[in-house]
C-alpha cells in the first residue's frame, strides 16, 4: 500500500519545517493554540526526522537494484617489465622490456532467474513499510501533544477548583472565627474549620504542582523555552456531541463501531504493516526458491597494449557467454524452509494485530461514550451541589447548620467539579485516540464518520 500524495507532501512541509524551525517566535504569539502545539511537536520529534532519513536509506537501496539492470563496465591497466631472463641471469636491458595495457570490459546479466525484480518489490514493500512506521509515528506525536497540552487545561481547571475549595474554606473559617469569639461555637468545630483551610491550602499546592509539571511537559513535547498562554477549549462547541455519543444504546453503538471498524481496517498503520510484513515474506519465500534456476551472463572485452619492443597492438574483441547452474539443492532447499517459517509467523503476526486491534477499536469506543455519560451526568451534579453549597453557606451564616453540613456541601461541588473536568478532557483524548486508531486527517473525520456532523 503506498502512501497517498497529500501525505507525502505534507512531510516534505514537515523536513522544510524542520530545517527552518519555528516561523513564530512565541513572544509573537499570545496564546498557544492546539494546532500550533501539534506543528511544534512534530517539528521537535526527533523520532520523525530520524525515520526520514530511514526512507533516504531505503530509496537509495531501491535506486541501486535499478541499476543492477544495466550494462557493467570496467576498465583494467597494467604495467610490465623484465627484471631477469629464462637463464635466471640479470635482464639485458630492462627499459626494451617495459609494456603497458589497457582492457575495457561490459558485462550484462541475461537472466537471472528473476531474482533482480523480486528484489526490487521487496525493497518497494519495505519503503511502505516505513511509510506506515512513519505514519504511526506522526499520529503518535499528535496524540503526545493532544494529551500534554490538554493536561494543561485540565490542571489549569483543577487548579481553579482547588482555589474555589479554599476560598470556600477561607470563607468559612472566618465565619467561625466571628462565632469562636462570641463563644458561639464548640472548640471542635473551630479546628475543623482550621483543619480544612489548611487542607484546602494543600490541595492548592498539589494542583500547582500538578500544572507546573503538565507545562513542563508540554514544553518539552514543543520544543518552547516557555510556555504561553493557552487557548481555552469551549466544551459548549462538543455540547451536542457529547450528548450523542453518551445517548447512544447498543444496537447504535454496535452500528457505529462496525462502520469505524471498516475504516480503521483499511488505514490504521500498524494493520496495514502487517499486511505489508506478510507481503515481502511472501516475496521472499519466492525469492529464496528462484535459487534453484541457473543464472546467465555475457560480457565483451577488448584491449590495448604497447611495448617498446612491440610496439602498440590491439587485442582482439572478445565475446563471452556463461552460465551459472546451482547444484547444492540440499542447501537451497534449508533457505526455502526458513522463509516459508517466515511467512507463516508473519501470517500470524497479522491475524494477532488484526484481533489486537479490534479490541482497541471497541475499547476505545467504549471509553469514549463511557465519558462522554460521565462528563453530563457530573455538570448536572456540579450545578446542583453548587446550589446546595450556595444554600448551605447561607444556613450556616444564619446559624441553622453545622461545620459538617457545609463541609459535606462544599466537598460535593469539589467531587462533581474534578469529575467533570476529568470526564470533558478525557473525551477529548479518546476522541484523539480514536482519530490516530484510524489514521484520520483530523478528529472531525471521524466525528463525520459518526454522523454526528462537525
Amino acid at each position: 500500500m503506498r502512501i497517498s500524495a497529500a501525505f507525502r507532501r505534507s512531510l516534505s512541509f514537515l523536513s522544510l519545517f524542520l530545517a527552518l524551525g519555528p516561523l513564530v517566535s512565541p513572544q509573537e504569539e499570545p496564546k498557544l493554540s492546539l494546532e500550533r502545539a501539534r506543528e511544534l511537536a512534530l517539528a521537535n520529534s526527533r523520532s520523525l526526522a530520524k525515520y526520514n532519513l530511514t526512507l533516504k536509506d531505503n530509496a537509495l537501496d531501491e535506486k541501486a537494484l535499478k541499476y543492477n539492470d544495466f550494462p557493467g563496465f570496467s576498465l583494467g591497466l597494467s604495467a610490465s617489465a623484465s627484471l631477469w631472463n629464462a637463464q635466471g641471469g640479470a635482464a639485458a636491458s630492462i627499459q626494451d622490456s617495459i609494456a603497458a595495457g589497457a582492457s575495457v570490459s561490459v558485462s550484462q546479466s541475461l537472466w537471472d532467474g528473476g531474482k533482480n525484480s523480486l528484489q526490487k518489490a521487496i525493497a518497494a514493500i519495505a519503503s511502505d513499510i516505513t511509510w506506515q512506521d512513519v505514519l504511526a509515528e506522526f499520529y503518535a506525536v499528535l496524540d503526545g501533544a493532544d494529551g500534554a497540552y490538554y493536561g494543561v487545561l485540565e490542571a489549569a481547571a483543577a487548579l481553579e477548583a482547588a482555589e474555589a475549595a479554599l476560598e470556600t474554606a477561607v470563607h468559612s473559617l472566618r465565619i467561625a472565627e466571628i462565632r469562636q469569639a462570641n463563644n458561639m461555637i464548640n472548640a471542635a468545630d473551630y479546628l475543623q474549620a482550621q483543619a480544612e483551610q489548611e487542607n484546602r491550602e494543600t490541595a492548592r499546592s498539589q494542583a500547582r504542582r500538578d500544572l507546573a509539571l503538565a507545562r513542563t511537559r508540554l514544553k518539552n513535547i514543543t520544543g518552547l523555552e516557555r510556555i504561553p498562554g493557552l487557548e481555552e477549549e469551549d466544551f459548549g462547541l462538543w455540547a451536542a456531541v457529547i450528548e450523542k455519543f453518551a445517548g447512544m444504546d447498543d444496537e447504535a453503538l454496535d452500528d457505529l463501531y462496525g462502520t469505524l471498524w471498516k475504516a480503521v481496517s483499511l488505514r490504521n498503520p500498524g494493520l496495514v504493516k502487517a499486511g505489508l510484513s506478510s507481503r515481502r515474506a511472501e516475496k521472499s519465500t519466492d525469492l529464496s526458491r528462484r535459487d534453484y534456476f541457473p543464472r546467465f551472463s555475457a560480457s565483451l572485452s577488448s584491449g590495448l597494449n604497447y611495448g617498446l619492443d612491440r610496439g602498440l597492438e590491439y587485442s582482439a574483441g572478445r565475446l563471452s557467454l556463461s552460465a551459472n547452474i546451482p547444484l547444492d539443492y540440499h542447501v537451497i532447499g534449508v533457505n526455502v524452509e526458513k522463509r516459508k517459517i517466515a511467512l507463516e509467523s508473519a501470517a500470524l503476526d497479522l491475524e494477532s494485530a488484526g484481533v489486537n486491534l479490534a479490541l482497541e477499536v471497541e475499547t476505545a469506543l467504549l471509553d469514549l461514550v463511557s465519558q462522554a455519560q460521565s462528563a453530563l451526568s457530573s455538570a448536572r451534579a456540579w450545578e446542583y451541589a453548587r446550589k446546595n453549597l450556595e444554600y448551605n453557606l447561607e444556613l450556616y451564616r444564619l446559624s441553622r447548620n453545622s461545620l459538617s453540613d457545609l463541609s459535606g456541601a462544599e466537598a460535593l461541588v469539589r467531587n462533581n467539579r474534578t469529575q467533570m473536568i476529568r470526564s470533558q478532557y478525557g473525551f477529548l483524548r479518546g476522541l484523539s485516540r480514536i482519530r490516530s486508531l484510524g489514521a484520520f486527517e483530523t478528529i472531525g473525520d471521524f466525528v463525520r464518520l459518526a454522523g454526528f456532523g462537525d
